[in-house]
């Protein structure tokens, strides 16, 4: 099957261009003289590689309000009201609600996925579940599966033994939560641990970590220290670390440095940290989200996630990765131009590189994953919080979105301002 869509804004450069598909690979990006079975016309829209969410809860999404609502609002009674939850568990449920949510992410542009999956159960029933639904959709997205201490690793019954068979069963990173565990000792064993799994096992690591607004939790940087004695560099995330927040700059300055010597990627989730945190401050109310700009700055890999849709934790969201951009580009204070197309970045090739997937990008050669959004340029594409037009995954088109229309006293109105961000 040929493909080629025409007139196509690639990245920042201004000259339109065509793309040549065929057999699911980018085979020409240039001028096409040739037709094909299926032709697109982008018409000066922006063509991208899908988005990526390198940090989601699929076995939570749609639980919002069973079995009953968060009403503090606090990270604290969403952990609280998920245990009582996750007694509810059932394969099928998990399934349900997973597999609609990739349906919506989809057709928002995302194609790939990595979902923290909670194994604080001796069922382990929700990882089983989301081993099967990563077979089941990968025709439309590809998932990788974070195996997630939820209540801990060391804190938890038999919670090593747990990760263990997660792993075996089908797990793709090891991941942990350091800040949840009893003590601060339990908290650097439990890393200790997650590090043994992950060399055990040859995975890649993803750690909630610090994910609190009390800037003595510091347990990134016993993180950080380990990837470097145990030479992993490049393997491991620190996702959260939203007490880097709270952190005095001196501190977080010399941080930084030690992470850019292991190599450590930082996932920020701006629409649950901005939710969660500052939750026990009057005013001024902390941001609690962690210093994105500065570590772009600073060299480090930065991605960005949705977290959560619909859940315990964040009541709303529509799995829209253009949403997260929009807050973090916002609360970061990463308004200036170069900003907003690094943040763009963030939920495109930063995301990729930290997942560790190859043949991502709108390169020749490389696999035809791409998406068509409703806007000329990555600016717009935030601002607007676009539509994504067209989504293929190996050169075929695997969802459509209409755009709407808007009219004032029966004219037909448009949001875009020509000659801007074009």
């Amino acid at each position: 099957m040929k493909m080629i869509i025409r007139n196509a804004h690639i990245g920042e450069d201004k000259e339109l261009k065509d793309i040549f598909i065929e057999n699911g690979k980018i085979i020409k990006i240039g001028k096409i003289e040739e037709k094909a079975e299926i032709e697109i016309d982008a018409d000066g829209k922006l063509v991208s590689p899908p988005f990526v969410d390198p940090h989601v809860h699929l076995d939570a999404v749609l639980t919002v309000g069973d079995p009953q609502y968060n009403i503090s609002g606090t990270l604290w009674e969403g952990i609280e009201i998920w245990s009582k939850r996750k007694l509810k568990l059932t394969h099928e449920d998990v399934k349900k609600r997973a597999k609609e949510a990739l349906k919506w992410a989809v057709a928002q542009g995302i194609l790939k996925v990595r979902t923290h999956v909670d194994v604080c159960d001796p069922e382990l029933t929700a990882l089983k579940a989301m081993v099967e639904v990563k077979q089941e959709m990968r025709e439309l997205v590809d998932v990788q599966i974070v195996s997630f201490p939820q209540e801990g690793i060391v804190s938890f019954p038999d919670g090593e033994n747990l990760m263990r068979k997660s792993l075996e069963i089908g797990a793709d990173i090891v991941g942990g939560i350091p800040h949840y565990e009893f003590s601060r000792d339990d908290g650097i064993k439990s890393i200790d641990i997650i590090m043994d799994l992950a060399k055990s096992f040859d995975k890649d690591i993803d750690v909630h970590i610090d994910e609190t607004d009390d800037d003595q939790s510091r347990f990134v940087e016993y993180l950080a220290a380990k990837t470097i004695k145990e030479n992993y560099f490049g393997r491991v995330t620190a996702s959260h670390i939203t007490a880097m927040h709270s952190y005095n700059n001196a501190y977080a300055y010399k941080l930084m440095s030690v992470f850019k010597k292991a190599q450590l990627n930082v996932i920020a989730n701006p629409l649950d940290n901005i939710a969660l945190q500052g939750r026990f401050d009057n005013y001024p109310i902390r941001r609690g989200m962690t210093r994105i700009k500065e570590l772009l700055k600073s060299g480090i890999n930065v991605g960005l996630g949705h977290d959560s849709v619909m859940d315990p934790w964040y009541p709303l969201g529509r799995y829209n990765m253009l949403q997260v951009a929009f807050m973090a580009l916002n609360v970061g204070h990463m308004t200036g131009y170069n900003e907003i197309n690094e943040i763009f970045d963030a939920i495109t090739y930063n995301s990729a590189k930290l997942m560790n997937l190859s043949d991502y990008g709108i390169k020749e050669g490389n696999k035809a994953d791409l998406i068509i959004l409703n806007a000329p340029s990555k600016i717009e594409a935030i601002r607007l919080r676009s539509e994504v037009l067209y989504v293929i995954k190996n050169g075929n088109i695997i969802a459509k979105t209409t755009p709407a229309k808007s009219y004032v006293n029966d004219e037909e109105i448009s949001f875009r301002v020509i000659g801007i961000y074009e």
